[in-house]
C-alpha cells in the first residue's frame, strides 16, 4: 500500500509572483512555517538539489532530508524526490499551478510510501499530510496575497 495526497488552494495573486515565491526554495524557511533551514546543495538549470530541516517536534526530534526538484516554468509544474528519504521508503511530489479567475490555483500531490519503522504507517501520514498541506497553504496564500497587495499598491488591484 501507499499513501496518497492532493490538496489545492486558490491564490489571489498573478502568476508570476505565486510561482516566484513558491519555488524560491532558499526562502522556505520564511514561507512555510515547518521549515527551520533550507540549504542549496547544487543547481543545474531547472533542478535544484537541497536540504530541509524541520523545526523539533513535539518529542525534541530535528528532521532533516535531501530532495531534487525540477520546475517546469513553461507548464508550471514541478516534479521533487526526496534523496534522503528518512522514514519514507519514496516520497514523490507534484506541484501544479495554473490561472483560474480568481488568481492561481495552486496544486500539491504527493505519492509516498512509508517505512515498517517510521513513527507512522501510511495511513497515520496521509491524515498528518493532509492536516498540515491546509495549513502550509493557507500561511502561504496569506504570504502571497499580502506581497501582491504591497506590490500593487494603493488604488492598484493586485490582480488584473
Amino acid at each position: 500500500m501507499a499513501g496518497h495526497t492532493d490538496n489545492a488552494i486558490v491564490i489571489k495573486a498573478p502568476m508570476e509572483l505565486v510561482w516566484d515565491m513558491t519555488n524560491d526554495v532558499a526562502s522556505w524557511p520564511q514561507l512555510f512555517s515547518e521549515y527551520a533551514a533550507a540549504e542549496i546543495l547544487e543547481r543545474g538549470g531547472d533542478t535544484v538539489t537541497f536540504r530541509l530541516t524541520m523545526h523539533p517536534d513535539e518529542e525534541g526530534r530535528v528532521w532533516s532530508w535531501v530532495s531534487e526538484r525540477t520546475a517546469d516554468p513553461v507548464k508550471r509544474e514541478v516534479r521533487a524526490h526526496r534523496i534522503e528519504t528518512g522514514p519514507f521508503e519514496f516520497m514523490n511530489i507534484y506541484w501544479e499551478y495554473r490561472e483560474v479567475e480568481d488568481g492561481v490555483r495552486m496544486r500539491w500531490v504527493q505519492d509516498f510510501h512509508m517505512k515498517p519503522q517510521a513513527p507512522a504507517d501510511d495511513d497515520g501520514m496521509t491524515e498528518h499530510l493532509n492536516r498540515n498541506t491546509a495549513i502550509q497553504m493557507d500561511r502561504i496564500r496569506g504570504l502571497v496575497e499580502a506581497a501582491a497587495a504591497a506590490f500593487a499598491g494603493p488604488g492598484r488591484r493586485a490582480v488584473e
